[in-house]
């Protein structure tokens, strides 16, 4: 939902909610912002402010504030401002179970402002460890909009880890890794947020396969722990998930048995299913949670292992890792790895090309993004 892309940078902020006046002033506020210069963005901001309708100037007011007990306050007024709007816009039932809008909130572009106040509640919450706030948050965002058009489903497991509710956390896993939701991609019920008790059946071998094919890396890891803190280190179906979790994205499980410092912050880089940068951010939801002696111990002696260990990338040699990150990968495109600066040097010629097209790559999608 980048209002700078899509129909929002055509129609304006909510479908036209926001004078053309606000957004302007909006929008060269984040800019500094983005620059790191709030003083210089706060009268832009509160110009911005001006026009009621504008949430996202309460957004950017929350994250400029110096506390999570004034940042919140921000934006439980702006929520509160943003339910209203919309009840008088869509209808007073427009929030209701049994209304004709919860459900499809993603294909109404006046709702938008509204669900990135939400989005900035979890942001805000989990940085401020308020674990349980983050994640009802985004059951709510879920309930509303089930098709999660806003990544909710990358963060909700984690968060429901960190808040110690492991059940469920796996049974939000367990539904979005369903075959006919991943066959379908008809999302679950309310997103996923039913939260039925978890099966401890361990996955057949034929769905076992298909799951191989592409599912999303932080919905394994996440179940896989979640059923580790549920039945313990002798569970099967942990380990299925574990390794299910490797083969899909095995840069998670290297960044955690590679005892590699926990990311002070999310990547913003322009990402690919199941790319490093999903691991980064998975790492910075949880890494603390794997960290724990019993969970890494139980990690580190799993046959999930043997799937992230590295061969040297020079087609020359075969030499493989004995430990997790042994091997330095490339600076630049971060794809290939190698056993010494030898291997590196002698392999940039056969390496140069597909590095240099993977980071003219990165940049034209990062500069899109903009």
């Amino acid at each position: 939902m980048n209002k700078r892309q899509g129909g929002e940078s055509l129609m304006g902020l909510g479908g036209g909610l926001v004078s053309a006046e606000s957004q302007k002033n909006l929008t060269i506020a984040e800019d500094l912002c983005r620059k790191k210069k709030p003083e210089q963005a706060l009268p832009y901001l509160l110009k911005a402010m001006e026009d009621p309708n504008n949430l996202d100037a309460d957004v950017q007011l929350s994250f400029l504030q110096p506390n999570y007990d004034m940042s919140m306050e921000v934006l439980e007024a702006a929520e509160k401002k943003g339910r209203a709007k919309l009840k008088r816009v869509l209808g007073p039932r427009a929030f209701d179970d049994n209304g004709d809008r919860v459900g499809t909130f993603w294909t109404l572009i006046e709702t938008r402002p509204y669900m990135r106040v939400l989005q900035a509640m979890v942001r805000i919450a989990f940085e401020k460890g308020d674990y349980n706030k983050s994640a009802n948050t985004m059951i709510e965002m879920l309930r509303l909009s089930p098709g999660d058009n806003m990544g909710q489903r990358q963060w909700l497991g984690s968060v429901l880890l960190q808040a110690g509710r492991h059940k469920e956390a796996l049974s939000f896993a367990q539904e979005w890794l369903q075959l006919k939701v991943r066959r379908t991609d008809d999302p679950p019920l309310r997103g996923g947020c039913t939260f039925n008790a978890p099966s401890s059946d361990p996955i057949p071998q034929a769905d076992y396969q298909r799951l191989l094919d592409h599912c999303d890396g932080e919905l394994l890891y996440t179940a896989a722990l979640a059923a580790f803190k549920v039945w313990g280190a002798d569970s099967q179906l942990a380990r299925q998930y574990l390794r299910l979790g490797a083969k899909n994205n095995p840069a998670i499980l290297m960044r955690i048995l590679g005892r590699v410092s926990r990311p002070s912050g999310l990547n913003n880089l322009p990402r690919s299913p199941n790319g490093p940068e999903y691991a980064h951010d998975y790492c910075w939801l949880t890494q603390n949670l794997w960290e724990e002696p019993d969970v890494w111990a139980w990690a580190d002696g799993d046959q999930a292992k043997s799937y992230i260990l590295r061969t040297c990338s020079r087609g020359a040699c075969s030499r493989r890792e004995e430990q997790v990150c042994e091997f330095k990968r490339c600076h630049a495109c971060k794809l290939a790895w190698y056993c010494s600066t030898e291997c590196q040097k002698g392999d940039w010629r056969a390496h140069k090309p597909d590095c240099k097209q993977h980071q003219e790559v990165k940049a034209m999608t990062r500069a899109m993004m903009y």
